[in-house]
């Protein structure tokens, strides 16, 4: 599996972004995705993944009170196969080249596989805060 990690400058909503975004499970990211017309701007900094030039995955953050709020979404045929563990890897060295602390993220609870995402997460080394998000501490 040869992913590359390709940074959006400028991002805007595409037709990727729309299958592998917009497409989820209704209740798994904001509802609003699934609204947007091509080429819209889309908030935060946004990486996608590339697999043998198809995207498969996408990462991004947006800077919260000093810390990255974190999100990642791959593509449903990728499951399992390391690519969200690729994504978060990758994350954080980009919140590390910022220099924040901790990146952080919430599980909706209208996300279908909410217990399983936060497990996930948890086995990556987030740990669960008593306002719900999901944090973890970035490495030096």
């Amino acid at each position: 599996m040869a992913l590359s990690w390709i940074c959006e400058r400028g991002p805007t909503w595409d037709a990727d972004k729309r299958r592998i975004v917009g497409e989820a499970p209704r209740g798994t990211f904001d509802s609003r995705y699934r609204e947007l017309a091509p080429g819209a701007a889309v908030p935060g900094e946004w990486w996608r993944v590339d697999e043998a030039g198809r995207a498969v995955a996408y990462g991004w953050l947006e800077v919260v009170w000093g810390d990255a709020e974190v999100l990642l979404a791959t593509a449903p045929d990728c499951a399992g196969r390391g690519v969200g563990s690729f994504v978060l890897e990758h994350i954080e060295r980009e919140a590390r080249a910022r220099g924040l602390n901790y990146t952080y993220n919430v599980v909706r609870p209208t996300h279908p596989d909410a217990e399983k995402v936060t497990a996930w997460l948890v086995k990556r080394g987030f740990r669960p805060s008593d306002d719900g998000r999901l944090l973890r501490a970035v490495t030096r």
